[in-house]
């Protein structure tokens, strides 16, 4: 991943990537119904390393499954690169754990940039208190044996209803995810930067008793011309 372009996305929100992502065509880039369990932590950042879990299946998913040294879940932590976020297919069922604070604790001191499911974790408390930024839909029950069973790592998935390629962009706050399509993160990045420095001047405006009218969008000429003042000003 382009370095300037992280450093980038690590100041820009979900909404605004959202918002140049749809001027795109591309609506469906925000993971549904997965929050972070510590809201006060910086931007996750990172490319996708994916993890998906199928309907269990008894007669193949008994708790010996854990002494096999190639089981998916295991290899997904050990195998995720540092700087990348492991992404989890946990088929939006937060019924059943998709790990839990020794696993994530793991991905923490291996470098990952953070862990989504559209599932749920076990010991969420403790992961909650790490300085690694974890998402989920809600707290799960303590094991994933009833109802996942892990089958494949690095394959493109669906994670709350957004797909997700190895590779991807994935940009997450403390309000959810967006996933940014490898090949324009560059350009998305770049579009967002703008973006958000018109919000802020806009917010800064609103704030002072401004109408939202001619300046949000910025359809007055003057306002294009305050806002390229304010910008110079400013240094951004």
């Amino acid at each position: 991943m382009n370095p300037d372009t992280r450093k980038k996305l690590m100041g820009i929100s979900t909404a605004t990537l959202c918002t140049a992502l749809f001027k795109r065509g591309l609506r469906n880039a925000f993971i549904q119904d997965v929050r972070p369990l510590n809201p006060s932590l910086p931007n996750m950042v990172g490319v996708a390393f994916t993890l998906r879990y199928i309907p269990a299946r008894e007669d193949l998913n008994p708790i010996t499954v854990f002494q096999d040294r190639q089981h998916p879940q295991r290899q997904a932590v050990e195998r995720c690169p540092p700087g990348a976020v492991l992404v989890i297919d946990s088929r939006k069922d937060a019924r059943a754990a998709s790990a839990g604070s020794i696993l994530v604790s793991r991905l923490m001191v291996r470098g990952a940039a953070g862990v989504v499911t559209d599932g749920g974790f076990r010991d969420s408390p403790e992961i909650a208190r790490m300085a690694i930024p974890a998402y989920h839909q809600r707290p799960s029950a303590p094991t994933n044996l009833t109802l996942h069973q892990a089958l494949d790592i690095d394959v493109p998935i669906g994670c709350g209803d957004v797909a997700v390629w190895p590779g991807d962009v994935v940009v997450g706050d403390a309000e959810g995810v967006a996933v940014i399509p490898a090949a324009i993160a560059d350009e998305i990045a770049d579009e967002a930067v703008e973006m958000t420095a018109f919000e802020d001047f806009v917010a800064e405006q609103v704030l002072e008793g401004r109408s939202i009218l001619g300046l949000y969008p910025p359809t007055d000429e003057h306002s294009r011309t305050e806002f390229a003042a304010w910008r110079q000003a400013r240094g951004r």
